[in-house]
């Protein structure tokens, strides 16, 4: 049987490697993504990759798994859409020109979208100019009383945050701009007049209107930035009047290729500074068929990241297998990235009370697939939430049973209820605005660091709640302390807060606080990775006595193993 998923794990000494996984599992009732199922989810993976440096990650090959097999199978007639990483300072080959999508230029990851027939990928491959080929796989959305249990009401009403100021790219189907949340204004919610949407690209069919033909872009928008007009502000978003910035990757049934996610990814970090774009929410993403340090999904985002901006991804929707059994090892590309923000999706029940959220079963746990990163970084809600409605899109049309009225007289009905990490998602993005108003000197490590100490910890393991459910007035708070902590200072630390982080697969807490200064946080650094020369732990600056939630291993011999020791 499954247990609850409030039943913590016992301490156990054992250290289960990955050949032990499936008995543990077996044996313990717990339900994990198996190998077959993981393929089936991710694909196969171009062998597992260890942990350590970064270096010893990047296997030596140049075609991708799924690569690997066309080319076997060599086949005279298939074309297959790939990305080429070239070599710095190379350009496609001359002889593969003709075979390149004039609008497929990736210069994130110095790439170009091709497509090459089955037939010439070992040529390809074995090109000196070519560093890696990968699959444009597809990519798809994540879809399966928010403002007041996570706190995002009380920073505007006690607060006076809004996310004035502040950019948040939406990479997603697009956002329809004329939606009233996104246009008119409220007293009640602090008028930011005209229109909020200040860019719009499309990456799909290249127009120049901003549109939604599939409806899940514009709920994404309205749970981060909706001023909430058309219901008398009890609709309202968590930043409502943060920037948005629209980059519309998917179509309208809501498919679309890495590649123009990457292209998207290339575009922010081009024109981040123009646009004060500090936050990039993606409920949007990918089968996992490579490391996270090869993957060009993941790289691109790291080129973002580095550049100062927090990406925020859903961690997909594959909570439950089959049969319906709570299962392991579902996260999805790009959440599978250390250095990325990864989301999973809470229930309220319905209510605004705290106490009794769950985290939804729909909801992806970690680790992630082949690097067994430990994954979600926490939980928000994202069980029946009521956001801004397209209308005339595919979703307005297919789902008209959740579709609802607002308060006042409109032609259309302006709001829609989804469930999945798609909209857990974007309540972070909403609250990283928030802290970034209130703190603009905090990097995307600072930003994460935050998050999961003010967390509340539900007693869940943590590859399921990560460190914990948002808590956003928390998180806020400590932002602005940190905006202008002196030597000194008292940390304003409260009692529900989880006080912990997950670095690397390691959960750190204790008797800590965060200290900004310390290299976890800089610009530089990549999350879960670094130490000092001796060893220590670089956040709390002391030596690391931290669990470890992958495989149950610490530094002591002594770690909580919170995976599979569920009985």
């Amino acid at each position: 049987m499954i247990c609850p998923l409030s039943v913590g794990a016992p301490r156990r000494k054992a250290v289960w490697g990955p050949k032990r996984i499936l008995a543990a599992a077996a044996v313990l009732g717990v339900a994990l993504v198996p190998n077959a199922t993981a393929e089936g989810l991710h694909g196969r993976a171009a062998g597992r990759s260890v942990s350590g440096h970064p270096n010893s990650r990047a296997a030596a090959y140049k075609l991708d798994t799924e690569l690997e097999t066309r080319a076997a199978t060599n086949s005279q007639t298939r074309t297959t859409r790939v990305i080429v990483e070239l070599v710095p300072g190379a350009k496609l080959p001359s002889q593969f020109a003709a075979f390149a999508k004039r609008e497929g230029k990736l210069g994130i990851i110095n790439g170009q979208v091709v497509d090459l027939p089955d037939r010439l990928l070992r040529q390809m491959a074995q090109h000196p100019s070519v560093f890696r080929i990968h699959h444009d796989r597809p990519a798809a959305k994540f879809n399966y009383r928010t403002s007041v249990t996570v706190g995002t009401r009380v920073v505007r009403q006690m607060l006076g945050l809004t996310g004035a100021g502040v950019g948040v790219a939406v990479i997603d189907s697009g956002i329809a701009t004329w939606h009233d949340d996104l246009t008119n204004t409220t007293s009640m919610l602090y008028p930011y007049g005209n229109q909020r949407v200040a860019k719009f690209v499309d990456f799909v069919n290249g127009r120049t209107q901003p549109y939604d033909d599939n409806g899940h872009g514009t709920h994404v928008a309205g749970i981060i930035a909706g001023n909430g007009y058309d219901s008398g502000g009890q609709k309202a978003g968590a930043a409502p009047e943060a920037s948005l910035i629209a980059l519309k990757v998917l179509d309208a049934n809501g498919n679309g290729t890495v590649s123009s996610i990457i292209a998207a990814l290339d575009w922010v970090l081009a024109n981040h500074t123009a646009y004060n774009i500090r936050v990039v929410n993606m409920s949007v993403g990918s089968s996992i068929h490579e490391s996270a340090w090869t993957d060009p999904l993941t790289v691109a985002a790291k080129k973002v990241v580095d550049a100062g901006v927090v990406v925020v991804a859903a961690a997909g929707n594959f909570g439950r297998n089959a049969a319906g059994q709570i299962q392991y090892g579902g996260i999805s590309a790009p959440g599978n990235a250390p250095w990325v923000l990864t989301v999973g999706g809470s229930s309220t029940q319905g209510t605004t009370n705290r106490a009794d959220d769950v985290v939804g079963g729909f909801s992806s746990r970690g680790p992630s697939f082949i690097d067994w990163n430990a994954k979600p970084d926490l939980v928000a809600p994202g069980a029946g939430t009521v956001s801004l409605a397209s209308a005339g899109s595919h979703f307005y049309q297919t789902k008209a049973s959740a579709l609802s009225p607002g308060t006042i007289a409109t032609a259309n009905l302006p709001y829609l209820s989804l469930t999945g990490t798609s909209m857990a998602a974007p309540v972070v993005a909403g609250t990283v605005a928030l802290m970034l108003q209130a703190n603009p000197s905090l990097t995307p490590n600072a930003v994460k660091s935050i998050l999961q100490y003010t967390a509340e910890d539900r007693g869940y393991n943590g590859l399921t709640e990560g460190a914990g459910f948002l808590n956003a007035v928390g998180a806020v708070r400590l932002a602005r302390f940190y905006a202008n902590a002196k030597p000194g200072d008292k940390v304003p630390v409260q009692k529900m807060w989880s006080r912990h982080l997950i670095w690397g697969n390691y959960r750190v807490g204790g008797s800590g606080v965060l200290d900004l200064s310390k290299n976890a946080f800089r610009l530089d650094t990549t999350w879960g990775v670094a130490q000092t020369d001796n060893g220590d732990n670089i956040v709390w600056g002391t030596a690391s006595l931290g669990d470890n939630i992958v495989w149950g291993t610490t530094a002591t011999g002594d770690g909580d193993n919170i995976v599979w020791g569920t009985a």
